[in-house]
């Protein structure tokens, strides 16, 4: 007969309905699926819990939380919990107003009111607090004050209830406060437990009684006589406790009987184990043998499943089957991954143990390792610490095995039917491919790096894992020089380069300086602690360069040989292989981590042109980067906010996984101040040359911009920002004062910001020096020229603390390039002005002239228009696809034909003979 149809009470069908379970499946499955389900999987239960019972421990929940907050007096998580508390209470109206407002809730209330009460009224403790502790006890001293308002009458109850029976509690009674503690429905049961029984009940019953009245008071029977009187008191207690909870419309006698004789259960159960606990200790004291402390039970000691059945002879054909039967399980639902890599380990052990030889060991390590790649299914998951070290070890045995069995071949190409596991006298054939797991290795050593905070030491232990990772890629790449196709040995390689190319070699910058300060032997043995980082990066790039056949390993391999070149100061090396490679032509046809890549090596090599003092080669490196206000995205360090509809969550996820590891990162600061100091260089120059040109272009708009910000400042105060320096150096630049644009760009707060970092500190701070005192003096001429009519070379050495040859030196370049007119006297080592200010006469002119300009040009354009409107627009429109391809034909042949008659001197020549 169905439950359904059971009669009872509400409560009972609610019990029922709690206890029911799924229907365990029909026999016959097999071995293997009871092998591979977790065991948490097949004790799964599914329990239905009313309403009742989810607000309620929801309640419970957050009022233990506010209980731990009181108990450290933090006020801050207290007022956050109690407005969760609030918000939970209002979400259970519905059960509130069948059930009435349970007792826990009420004295949470009355609690907390005092507690703050109390500390408002401690000055000294309210000293001591922080200020958002401070700030949150006003808080919510303000807002528990208006909410215990609409419960008034129950908070009266229970401090009068709780003043009495704290009173008689002494006598072998319980306190209000203790009691509340329960949850409303035990509270109830207990107290209808506590009923007076009818004289005429049998003896048999009081055994029940006594472990029912010690359950409650606490404490054992010492005698009759304070039995009765213990009796009579905790029988009038739980009489006003009755009243008191009927008047909050809490204890429901008629429905709850199944309930309150569950809960007595309970409390049975948990006497009884507390008297075991007391017996245990009794004995443990008394010297008794056989004690033992177990929890929650006897322990169940889980027998390892059997591999075998009994009897079976294990060899090379058993082993194999019965590993296709767990990887068959492999990507199934259900599939318990940890039991599944127990069950692999479980057989290896299994086929080291019979001597089955070492290429079936190697057939199930390549199935292990891959299991623990597959362990977590989302690819934008990492793996956790345990599987990592486990995933480490692994692949190290693996190769182990490679290295001391020379009669092992592996490779994808070799068929699953022509595998040779068994010991013969062939050598073992097992299909896999290492070079593939190592690759995988790397890219979850990626992911790891990706998802740890980097300001945290768990980053830094993670990180001290990457010399491992080199480590088994060293073995690998020795293993495959020997054993490798051409195209696995490329791809190691690359993998190397990739681990290589980013890391500044102090050791090979230390012998590039003289090795300055050690003796001999320290500088021998340098040398020979391991070979060069540039030797290194030389032989595996040039390999690549040689025999890779594919477009992107051969980009990557460039791109990284460049950077490598530009973090170590070799400049020409760098822009020359730059140069050769033309990767700038068709960068934007690669994929996005090459870009990535790409965009890192150019502000890499613009950096180091800056070091080199090559200010306009640095600032063509980094102007596409930092012109597109996005330097944090193209660098791959980092997302920028942005609308949904320009990129989604699947995009952003994907954009996420393309972020480059922190510890590879490129300084974001230091790249914008070594872009805005070149800018500056060439910027403040070139703005008073041509001081009263209207056409004139920018160098650099984002420059530009930091300007006019600085220029809208309502109040300008000293320079705090990397940007406010910049700025307030070149206005000092303006104005021909090198001494306070030097003290802006160079002083401890850019010192430690940007120039310390630099591995030649000292270098490139000396020739920032000399940069700004050359632009300054270019500047100082473009600037005042038309003040003097002429002006002595050594009087400009001194003002700018410059050798007298670099004085003439840069006049001369001035005035060969017609940026200035004046000449040089050599006897008197004088700079001598020309006079080619315009008059006002001239300058009125060429107004006039530009104005008659822009003139021409709107008629024209207004022609234009007219003429569209009037004079055939539509045919233009239907014939201007053949016009204009018509006319590209006929501008390139004379342009190609023009171009090269001119460019030959033919047409020149011919001119100038006659």
């Amino acid at each position: 007969m169905s439950r359904f149809f059971a009669t009872g009470s509400d409560s009972e069908s609610e019990e029922s309905s709690s206890a029911d379970e799924i229907t365990p499946k029909a026999p016959g499955t097999t071995l293997k699926q009871s092998l591979l389900l977790s065991d948490d999987e097949e004790d799964t239960k599914r329990v239905v819990r009313s309403a009742k019972d989810k607000r309620f421990e929801e309640l419970t929940n957050l009022i233990k939380t506010i209980r731990n907050a009181m108990k450290i007096r933090d006020m801050a998580k207290c007022l956050e919990e109690f407005e969760q508390l609030c918000r939970a209470f209002l979400k259970s109206k519905n059960i509130v107003d069948k059930e009435g407002v349970p007792s826990f809730y009420i004295r949470l209330l009355a609690d907390l009111e005092d507690y703050l009460n109390q500390l408002w009224e401690d000055k000294d403790g309210k000293k001591k607090m922080n200020k958002n502790n401070a700030k949150a006890l006003s808080t919510l001293r303000q807002k528990i004050r208006k909410y215990n308002r609409d419960f008034e009458t129950e908070i009266a109850a229970y401090k009068e209830v709780s003043s009495s029976s704290e009173s008689e509690g002494e006598a072998g009674g319980v306190s209000a406060k203790s009691f509340l503690k329960k949850k409303p429905d035990e509270a109830t049961s207990e107290i209808l437990c506590l009923h007076p029984k009818d004289e005429s009940s049998s003896s048999g019953e009081d055994d029940d009684d006594d472990d029912d009245d010690e359950g409650w008071s606490g404490e054992s029977k010492e005698s009759d006589s304070e039995s009765s009187d213990g009796e009579a008191k905790r029988q009038s207690m739980a009489e006003s406790f009755l009243k008191y909870l009927t008047k909050l419309n809490v204890c429901r006698t008629g429905s709850d009987k199944g309930e309150i004789k569950k809960l007595s259960k309970r409390r049975d159960k948990a006497k009884a184990r507390k008297h075991i606990e007391e017996e245990e200790e009794d004995g443990g004291e008394e010297g008794g043998e056989g004690w033992e402390k177990v929890k929650y039970g006897v322990p169940l000691v889980k027998e390892k499943p059997k591999m075998f059945a009994k009897g079976t002879e294990i060899n090379t054909t058993v082993v194999v089957k019965k590993l296709n039967e767990i990887l068959q399980a492999r990507g199934k639902k259900g599939t318990d991954r940890a039991a599944q890599i127990e069950l692999l380990h479980a057989l290896a052990a299994i086929a080291a143990e019979h001597n089955l030889g070492q290429g079936i060991l190697v057939k199930i390590k390549f199935n292990i390792i891959a299991s623990l790649y597959d362990y977590n299914p989302n690819l934008a998951a990492f793996m956790k610490a345990d599987m990592w070290k486990k995933c480490l070890e692994c692949i190290d045995e693996l190769l182990d095995i490679l290295f001391e069995n020379n009669n092992i071949f592996i490779g994808e190409n070799i068929a699953e039917d022509s595998e040779n596991l068994a010991v013969s006298d062939q050598p073992f054939r097992v299909r896999g491919c290492v070079l593939t797991l190592v690759e995988r290795m790397d890219e979850e050593f990626t992911k790891i790096m990706q998802n740890t905070d980097p300001h945290s030491q768990e980053y830094v232990d993670n990180l001290k894992d990457e010399g491992r990772v080199c480590g088994i890629v060293d073995r690998l790449l020795t293993y495959l020089e020997n054993k490798g196709s051409t195209e696995e040995i490329c791809r190691v390689y690359l993998r190397r380069i990739m681990h290589t190319y980013y890391k500044f070699d102090y050791k090979a910058h230390r012998r590039s300086l003289g090795l300055q300060g050690e003796t001999k032997s320290e500088q021998d043995q340098e040398e020979s602690e391991g070979e060069d980082s540039a030797l290194i990066m030389d032989r595996l790039c040039k390999f690549i360069y040689a025999k890779d056949r594919t477009d992107r390993i051969r980009t990557c391999a460039i791109l990284c040989h460049i950077y490598h070149h530009a973090l170590h100061s070799r400049w020409y090396q760098a822009r020359d292989l730059m140069l050769m490679s033309h990767l700038q032509d068709n960068i934007h046809h690669s994929d996005p981590p090459v870009q990535i890549l790409y965009n890192r090596t150019m502000v890499q090599l613009g950096i180091c042109a800056f070091r080199q003092g090559m200010i306009k080669d640095a600032h063509n490196a980094l102007l596409d980067i930092q012109s597109s206000g996005r330097a944090k995205e193209l660098l791959g360090q980092g997302l920028l906010m942005r609308n949904m509809q320009e990129r989604n969550a699947e995009q952003e996820k994907i954009e996420k996984r393309r972020q480059v590891p922190f510890h590879m990162h490129i300084n974001l600061e230091l790249l914008e101040c070594v872009y805005l100091v070149s800018a500056m260089l060439l910027e403040i120059p070139y703005m008073a040359a041509h001081e009263f040109d209207a056409r004139r272009r920018m160098i650099s708009k984002q420059f530009h911009h930091q300007l006019r910000v600085g220029e809208r400042q309502p109040l300008l105060g000293p320079p705090e920002s990397m940007r406010e320096h910049v700025v307030a150096a070149s206005k000092a630049m303006k104005m021909g004062d090198w001494r306070t644009c030097h003290s802006f760009i160079i002083n401890e707060k850019m010192n430690s910001k940007v120039w310390d970092l630099f591995p030649e500190t000292q270098r490139v701070r000396e020739m920032l020096v000399r940069k700004i005192q050359e632009e300054s003096l270019r500047t100082y001429l473009f600037t005042y020229s038309s003040v003097y009519d002429s002006i002595s070379m050594e009087i400009l050495s001194e003002m700018f603390q410059l050798e007298m040859p670099t004085v003439h030196s840069i006049i001369s370049k001035m005035i060969i390039n017609e940026e200035l007119m004046a000449s040089l006297d050599q006897p008197t080592q004088t700079v001598v002005m020309h006079r080619t200010e315009p008059t006002s006469l001239q300058n009125m002119a060429l107004q006039l002239a530009e104005k008659l300009g822009s003139l021409v040009e709107n008629n024209e354009r207004v022609f234009d228009l007219k003429q569209g409107v009037y004079g055939g627009y539509f045919n233009r429109d239907q014939k201007g696809g053949y016009q204009q391809k018509q006319g590209g034909y006929q501008g390139g042949y004379q342009g190609g034909y023009q171009g090269g008659y001119q460019r030959g001197g033919y047409r020149n020549q011919n001119q100038s003979n006659y």
